[in-house]
């Protein structure tokens, strides 16, 4: 029976918890927390909802996964890389849809954590890791056009090709404000941490935040003719959410659970990665089934009240980590302080352009991107390039969700290759028996051969057993098979021995095992194997299965009676 564990990383650190420490997660909670405000409202308004969506998004699931996660310093909320995801959703499915395909998706990610599947995330390769993650900042960056330009479109497609054909058409329409606003905003980011390096004062915002507040203001008082957050979504409401289930028909349920499966992977991949990052960063160790459940639990209830898809988010939880956050309670903070921020200075943010907000944005997915591999690709192997070049441009192109399909399948494919490569069947030279000749047939050749298996023998090298029945290899009376540095063998292995035993029979002659490895062995015993080769043709090793030839020769043929 399945054992489910549920221990959540706040009741490991609540008993040595101290005010010393609290102290720290108060200025680190704090910090994440008006860090987060814009990133919330930027993500949101790029992924095509309404910045307060963004907001309780932030609060609500970034409090449960505090409370309940794996993780010692994981911050959640809403990220960049959703924002294609959700964008398409939202266009293709509604937002009511939206909120029920990530409750579906947060069902998901807490059957994967009661289930222990968390350490299977691990098996993504890096390559699909760095194809998707640099595709996305790619997607990011072409979203925010619209609103960096200040260009006169309604609706922008969630399809690429469309997308660019958009954009083309309307580029005359660029607003000059808006773009002088949005270079500026962007330029001062991009700067921020050399100008806090000269200007002290500058030390003690996130550049976010700061590039809001003085796009804010800049907008106001040069009273520019540019659209924000009051001019398009009416402000943000200065009350507690309304509390209810999605309005979703059971007749959409079934087209929902594409999109959920998609939010589920990808909340998975780069929550487990965030808390893999921070582990490093603190010297500790993530549980991360738990931490699926608590991304699971966090998903289902922040649609509860408005919120959409959230996952752990890697540049908070550094911040954190950075700011002297040390356990899950200065997540608590952090939702605590959104909270409080929006029940005091919510009508603070109708004033908000959105050119400061799509800055932010194009920042973030320059930031997330490592750009860097792709300079590297000529050091790595041609099927290291091939996965990660093929999941960047399908990503961009087509779609995440198969992006990643293509990339595991293509490293699947890749893996089977170099481990089929790996699979050796060599021949044993025998130079002492060569010297018997009881052990000789009349011309000279070897009554007995002997072949050392090297690897795995799985349904990807089964074929390589052929070379034992090749007629060059000769017309043996017994044939050793030295499993020695065999050190693998699945149920394709098994049938080819059984094959091979079988047609070895047909010609009258004897199959030998020596060596077995436990894996192996423990296989072809279960399999009743061993019974139809007879127990006494297992043998310790390759002299003992020699001196089995011995004793086996005299009761044979004594000479080839049919042809391979």
């Amino acid at each position: 029976m399945m054992k489910i564990a549920f221990r959540p990383k706040l009741l490991d650190c609540l008993p040595t918890y101290d005010r010393a420490q609290f102290g720290k997660d108060l200025g680190a909670g704090i910090t994440v927390g008006v860090l987060a405000l814009p990133l919330a409202m930027a993500f949101a308004i790029a992924s095509g909802v309404s910045p307060t969506a963004g907001i309780w998004t932030a609060i609500v699931a970034g409090l449960i996964i505090s409370l309940l996660g794996g993780s010692r310093v994981q911050i959640g909320g809403p990220t960049g890389a959703f924002i294609p995801i959700i964008y398409g959703i939202v266009a293709a499915h509604g937002f009511a849809n939206l909120l029920g395909a990530t409750m579906l998706a947060g069902v998901m990610l807490l059957a994967m954590g009661l289930t222990r599947m968390g350490q299977l995330i691990r098996f993504i390769p890096v390559t699909v890791v760095i194809g998707f993650t640099n595709g996305i900042a790619v997607v990011i960056f072409l979203a925010q056009i619209k609103d960096f330009f200040g260009l006169t479109i309604a609706s922008l497609p969630a399809e690429f090709f469309a997308r660019i054909k958009v954009l083309a058409a309307h580029a005359h329409t660029v607003d000059l404000p808006t773009l002088a606003l949005s270079i500026a905003c962007f330029v001062f980011l991009l700067s921020y941490n050399r100008l806090a390096q000269r200007f002290a004062p500058l030390r003690r915002a996130p550049g976010p935040l700061a590039v809001l507040v003085v796009g804010t203001v800049a907008a106001w008082a040069l009273d520019l003719p540019v659209e924000t957050i009051g001019s398009r979504f009416n402000g943000i409401p200065q009350e507690l959410p309304a509390f209810g289930f999605p309005d979703v028909s059971i007749h959409d349920f079934g087209k929902l659970i594409s999109p959920a499966i998609t939010i589920a992977l990808l909340g998975a991949i780069e929550s487990l990665l965030s808390a893999r990052v921070a582990d490093g960063q603190i010297d500790d160790r993530h549980d991360p089934n738990q931490e699926l459940v608590a991304q699971g639990l966090a998903n289902i209830a922040a649609p509860l009240c408005g919120g959409f898809a959230a996952t752990g988010a890697i540049a908070r939880t550094s911040t954190n980590v950075k700011s002297g956050g040390r356990t899950p309670i200065a997540g608590i903070i952090h939702a605590a302080t959104l909270l409080a921020v929006v029940l005091v200075a919510a009508p603070l943010a109708a004033y908000v352009p959105l050119a400061t907000l799509s800055a932010i944005v194009m920042v973030v997915a320059i930031n997330m991107g490592e750009w860097h591999e792709f300079k590297e690709l000529r050091r790595y192997s041609w099927n290291y390039r091939l996965i990660l070049v093929s999941v960047f441009l399908v990503t961009v192109l087509f779609d995440l969700t198969i992006a990643v399909e293509l990339g595991m399948v293509l490293a699947s494919l890749f893996f089977i290759y170099r481990m089929s490569e790996l699979t050796r069947i060599e021949r044993l030279p025998l130079d002492e028996e060569a010297q018997e000749p009881h052990l000789l047939y009349p011309d000279g050749t070897l009554r007995v051969a002997a072949w050392q298996l090297y690897g795995s023998l799985f349904f990807g090298a089964v074929n390589k057993l052929e070379e034992l029945l090749d007629p060059r290899a000769g017309h043996p009376e017994v044939v050793i098979l030295d499993t020695t540095r065999l050190v693998q063998l699945d149920t394709t292995g098994l049938e080819g021995l059984e094959n091979l035993r079988d047609k070895l029979a047909k010609r009258g002659c004897t199959l030998l095992l020596c060596g077995l490895n436990s894996q192996p062995g423990s296989l072809l015993y279960r399999a009743g194997f061993i019974d139809a080769v007879g127990d006494d043709n297992v043998c310790a090793d390759l002299p003992h299965a020699i001196a089995r030839a011995h004793r086996l020769l005299p009761n044979l043929m004594g000479g080839h009676q049919e042809e391979y």
